[in-house]
């Protein structure tokens, strides 16, 4: 897991760290407190965050930053930092910004991010059974998304909707699993998203594993258990260019 960094550096301002993402350990953290590393153009950069932010097509998370004061600071959107490794919390304009180096408290909009860690789940276990390669997805709160490179002739959208809800009537346990770039590199099979690269550099990879049913590299955030997804609809099948095939559910609960 990346490390918060507490000896930092200057360098021409800014400061090298990584922030620590609390969400990889427990992605069901609705609340933690934190420090502020950095403070740049209405963003906020944190020592350690429960905020996901934007990648791998799930949106960054929302919610607010806690002063001391008790002033609530809408968090807007969460992103990637402007210093490699860091988190930027996007927050609402007209607030008063943090110092650096304050306490602040963090508390996320929980009823949207468990709404993308189910979707985003259902999304890992309907690509299991639609079999072809995946070339995009995307996740919002009401509904998501995947792609495939497959004839659309073989997507039966109440097919589709059958196979993952029997799956997710098993109620399996999802586990975070890492292996090294190393044994990524000796199994390709692992990779299904065409247009998303998982994330390297650090030496390690993590890996979203849901016994019996599915296994690929995934940083998002999802369900302790396949059974909270409750079980998804199909809102509709349709081409998108001359090779992706998207298939749009929703949660039926």
């Amino acid at each position: 897991m990346m490390q918060g960094t507490r000896a930092f550096a200057n360098m021409k301002g800014r400061v090298p760290f990584m922030t620590e993402l609390l969400f990889r350990d427990d992605a069901y953290l609705k609340t933690a407190t934190a420090r502020v590393v950095a403070v740049r153009d209405g963003e906020v950069e944190l020592d350690r965050t429960i905020f996901y932010p934007l990648g791998g097509g799930q949106p960054g998370d929302t919610g607010f930053l806690i002063r001391d004061t008790g002033a609530r600071l809408a968090v807007t959107d969460t992103r990637k930092g402007e210093t490699p490794g860091a988190v930027a919390h996007v927050i609402a304009a007209g607030a008063t910004l943090p110092e650096t180096g304050e306490a602040v408290g963090l508390e996320l909009d929980w009823v949207r991010r468990y709404a993308l860690m189910r979707l985003h789940t259902a999304l890992h276990v309907m690509s299991c059974v639609v079999v072809a390669p995946v070339t995009g997805g995307n996740i919002a709160p009401d509904k998501a998304r995947l792609d495939f490179d497959i004839d659309i002739t073989l997507l039966d959208a109440d097919r589709i909707a059958h196979g993952t809800n029997e799956l997710i009537a098993r109620g399996v346990a999802t586990e975070s699993v890492w292996i090294t770039d190393q044994e990524l590199d000796a199994r390709p099979e692992l990779v299904k998203t065409m247009s998303v690269a998982p994330p390297r550099g650090a030496g390690r990879v993590r890996l979203l594993r849901i016994p019996g049913i599915d296994l690929q590299p995934c940083g998002g955030t999802h369900v302790a258990n396949i059974a909270e997804i409750g079980g998804i609809r199909v809102l509709r099948i349709k081409n998108v260019g001359s090779r992706n095939r998207r298939v749009e559910i929703a949660l039926t609960g």
